[in-house]
This record gives C-alpha cells, sequence and structure tokens, in this order.
C-alpha cells in the first residue's frame, strides 16, 4: 500500500490558483522529492498532506487516512519541518524537544531511540537557546523535534535553505538513514544534489505536476528550469554587454573599496573573528563564504558599522569601521539573509521609502523608480503588496532598492537562499551588471556554483581566513575539480563546533 495518494487536489487563494487538479502517490519508505520554482504551489501541498490546510477539492491520504475526515489520525503519524525555522527561539534545545514531544503526547525518553543518531550530536548543548544555534545545528534540532514522536511519514520543506554545504550533506545522510528504519520521506528542495538524493521526484509549476520520474529523467527534461546555462564571464560578454562602464571600472581596479587589517572579534573568550586582513577593489564580486559558525556574519556585521572590532583595522569606501560607522551606513547598500522590505507597503511604496532614507531627492527618486520598474518588468505590480511577490520577485526587488542610490559597495548575506536554480541566475545578472557600474559586490552564499561566478573568493574557518585567490587558482591550489570539494576540503578542517 502506498504511504501518500493524492487525487486531484486544487487549492486557491482568492484569484491566486495555488494547486491545479494535482495527483501523486508515494510509496512507504521511499524518498521522494516535490521539487519545482517558487510560488509552484510546494509548500501548499505539504501543509494540505499535514492536515494544516484543507484543499477545494480533490483527497489526500497519509498511511492510508483521509487528511481532512481523519486529522488527527493524520497529525499523530507526521512529521513536519516547515521552511522557516519552526522552533521557540527562547527556549533550549532542550525545552525545545520536551515541548514537541508533550505535544504528541510523549517523552523524549520514549522516542530517543529514532532521534539519537542525530540529537547525540547536538545534545551536549542542550542547555543553549535555540536562536543561539548556527544553521546546521538548528536543522538538527528541528528534525530531531519533528521525529520525537516516531512518525511514520516525514515531510521537509527546503529543510536545508541557508545551511552550509558541508552541514547540508551530514543533513541528508541522517536522511537516508532514517529510510532504513521505514519512513517515509517527502522533501522539497532547490539543491540539485539533494534532488539527486530522492528516489522517484515530482515537478510542480504553476500548481500543476509537470512531470514525475527518477531525478536524471525530470531534470533532463526540464533543465532550462533547473540547469540553466551559466552567466559568461569573458573579456568579450563584458564589452560587448557594458561599454564605457566596463572600461571606467577597468581604469579604477587598483582602487580599494575595502581593506582590513588583523580584524579581531572577540566575545569574552571566544574569537569569532581571528586576526583576519584582505581588501577588495572597485567594481570586485568578491565571495566570502565559510561554514556555518565559521564567522562570516559576525565580520560582516564590522563592515557594514553594525558591530565594532575588538582589535585590528579596517576601512569600508574610506571611513573607518571603528569611528566612522554612521558614515558607513550611509554610502553602502545592504541586504540580509531574511528579507529586509516591508511585505505590508506595495513595491512603489517600498523603493520611496528606502530612497528617502538614503536622502535621496523626491524627483531623483521619481525618475529612478519608474527606470527601475521598467527593468525589472515591475511596472504592472508597483501598487501590488510586497507581501504578495513569489520569493525571486521579493529577492530581485530587495537587491535592487539596497543599490538604488547607487552605494560605492553593496552587502548580500546569503541573497538566494530558498531560490530556484533560473531566478538565482537572473539574480545573478542583477548583480554582474551592478558590478559593471562600478558598484563593489561582497556576498555570501552556500550554493557553490554561485561562488564560480565571483572574481574573488574568501573562505572561513574556524574564524580565519584559510584560502584566499580566485575560483580557478583555489581549485588548483588545492586540487580539487569545483568549488564544492574546496569547501568541503577546507570546512572539514574546522577544529571548533560550528555552534
Amino acid at each position: 500500500m502506498d504511504a501518500i495518494v493524492v487525487n486531484n487536489v486544487s487549492k486557491s487563494y482568492g484569484q491566486v490558483q495555488a494547486l491545479s487538479d494535482v495527483s501523486f502517490s508515494v510509496g512507504k519508505g521511499e524518498v521522494f522529492g516535490l521539487i519545482g520554482p517558487d510560488g509552484a504551489g510546494k509548500t501548499s501541498m505539504f501543509r494540505i498532506l499535514c492536515s494544516l490546510l484543507l484543499p477545494d477539492k480533490g483527497s489526500a491520504t497519509v498511511d492510508g487516512f483521509d487528511v481532512v475526515k481523519q486529522m488527527h489520525d493524520v497529525r499523530s503519524r507526521v512529521g513536519y519541518m516547515p521552511g522557516k525555522f519552526s522552533l521557540y527561539q527562547d527556549l533550549t534545545i532542550e525545552e525545545n524537544l520536551k515541548f514537541f514531544a508533550t505535544l504528541f503526547g510523549t517523552t523524549v525518553d520514549e522516542g530517543y531511540d529514532c532521534i539519537k543518531a542525530i540529537y547525540s550530536q547536538i545534545e551536549r548543548f542542550k542547555d543553549r537557546k535555540a536562536g543561539a544555534l548556527s544553521g546546521g545545528m538548528k536543522q538538527k534540532l528541528a528534525l530531531s523535534c519533528a521525529l520525537v514522536h516516531q512518525p511514520s511519514v516525514l515531510f521537509l520543506d527546503e529543510p536545508t535553505t541557508g545551511v552550509d554545504p558541508v552541514s547540508r550533506k551530514e543533513l541528508w545522510e541522517m536522511l537516508l538513514s532514517l529510510k532504513e528504519s521505514g519512513i517515509t520521506i517527502v522533501a522539497s528542495t532547490p539543491y540539485l544534489d539533494e534532488v539527486r538524493c530522492c528516489e522517484r521526484v515530482a515537478f510542480l509549476d504553476q500548481g500543476k505536476v509537470r512531470g514525475i520520474g527518477t531525478p536524471d529523467d525530470i531534470l533532463t527534461q526540464f533543465a532550462s528550469i533547473f540547469n540553466p546555462p551559466g552567466i559568461d564571464k569573458s573579456e568579450e560578454f563584458f564589452a560587448e554587454q557594458s561599454g564605457e562602464a566596463e572600461r571606467r571600472v577597468k581604469s579604477e581596479e587598483l582602487e580599494n573599496v575595502i581593506e582590513v587589517e588583523h580584524l579581531v572579534k572577540a566575545f569574552g573568550s571566544f574569537h569569532a573573528v581571528d586576526d583576519i586582513s584582505f581588501s577588495v577593489k572597485k567594481g570586485e564580486i568578491f565571495g566570502f563564504l565559510g561554514a556555518n559558525g565559521a564567522g562570516k556574519t559576525t565580520a560582516m556585521h564590522m563592515l557594514t558599522g553594525l558591530n565594532q572590532p575588538t582589535s585590528g583595522t579596517g576601512r569600508v569606501v574610506g571611513f573607518d569601521i571603528r569611528t566612522e560607522y554612521e558614515q558607513i551606513k550611509k554610502h553602502i547598500g545592504y541586504m540580509s539573509q531574511r528579507f529586509s522590505l516591508y511585505e505590508d507597503l506595495t513595491v512603489a511604496e517600498n523603493i520611496r521609502l528606502f530612497a528617502g532614507i538614503y536622502g535621496m531627492k523626491s524627483e531623483e527618486i521619481r525618475v529612478k523608480s519608474e527606470e527601475l520598474l521598467r527593468r525589472l518588468n515591475f511596472t504592472d505590480h508597483a501598487n501590488d503588496l510586497v507581501g504578495s511577490l513569489p520569493l525571486g520577485w521579493k529577492q530581485k526587488l530587495a537587491f535592487s532598492v539596497s543599490i538604488f542610490h547607487d552605494p560605492g559597495v553593496v552587502f548580500l548575506d546569503e541573497p538566494t537562499g530558498g531560490v530556484d536554480p533560473a531566478t538565482r541566475r537572473q539574480f545573478w545578472e542583477l548583480i554582474y551588471d551592478a558590478a559593471r557600474r562600478g558598484i563593489t559586490v561582497f556576498v555570501t552564499t552556500h550554493y557553490m556554483d554561485e561562488a564560480e561566478y565571483c572574481d574573488r573568493i574568501s573562505i572561513m574557518v574556524d574564524g580565519k581566513i584559510s584560502a584566499l585567490g580566485t575560483p580557478d587558482e583555489l581549485k588548483q591550489r588545492l586540487h580539487q575539480p569545483d568549488m564544492d570539494h574546496v569547501f568541503t576540503y577546507l570546512a572539514r578542517q574546522a577544529t571548533r563546533s560550528s555552534d
């Protein structure tokens, strides 16, 4: 008997058709992928199967129980990790686990055998609050909480978004070991290496199933969506695309926009950033990589004026990070890991608000707003609430707003987390366009294909810069075939925990 059966399920939100006549089945003990671009309907499908959302029509069963008529039976048999971190930040690891066990009428002791392989990796930190954990540790805790009541079906909605490549590999090793115990796993993911960990996948697009088959079959059939062509970095391409702007950047290529010497940030005896030095040139795309807990976010906070160093020196767009951090904030752009615009304001209102914060004049705002809306093909959506936009649209808008005032440098903290490959490529075209205009791009990412797009890369390990150079230089120096192998090779040399 199949563990999951979905028959002709449809779901709409007002005028938006999230799911349209969707049907598929998942065998017991199968690892099944539900994949597709942003706004395809994946999360709606997960919520229906977990009995958290009612379908408008059609039916679905989980372990033989109807998700509408027998929702209590369904809920006792499923574990669910939603896309956003689902735990309580101000509770400790142990308190979160006990809370979820209590919700399902069980105890941690009763379910310990089911979670032992995962929970034992973080159990020594059981008194630490969940909000203080690294991305990898949060995911292990969330997975432990989803499994503590020993479910027969596990639903994972993009469980590794925002998690570094090494931690992602570890999580999927855990998931595949769970399969050996007979648990059925249904997961969505934007990472192609994770898609290939599934036995079968269903490709959802605009609320409809476009295909079901093995990962290789689906990724090949829909290659334009899942494997779009890379960005051409050749000099001929830049010359053709950017003309004078490219030559202007080249004439100033020796100008450093960021200069860091022996920078340290300590919290008590713990050195989150431990004596790092580097410089970044005008118009350069500089990748700042590292595993969760390596210190890159702490370093970025110092460079953007959000925190001051314990020792060392640094200058950003000519201003001292110790004494002129308020000036730095006015001359940079910043796009955080968490979406930074106001969802209850329209597209146009967000643009005007942030342009005003940057001190731009009303007429300049009007002219540049019209130009931006045209360039993003948002003219017909200027009065749409940002909260109603697909994730990929939000990300492109957030980036465009972050450079609306033409800053000297823009800091991007994992800007494409959870975004599908085709949308990520479009986002990087915007990054390249900004760099051609002379804006320096300082970017962190957990997608190693994006690391290949950077002019130079630094990789942090244990608070220090372990490697610095172009992608080709790093691959040659470390004798690795691609940036994924480079990152994994260096990250596995870490000696301190990623907490």
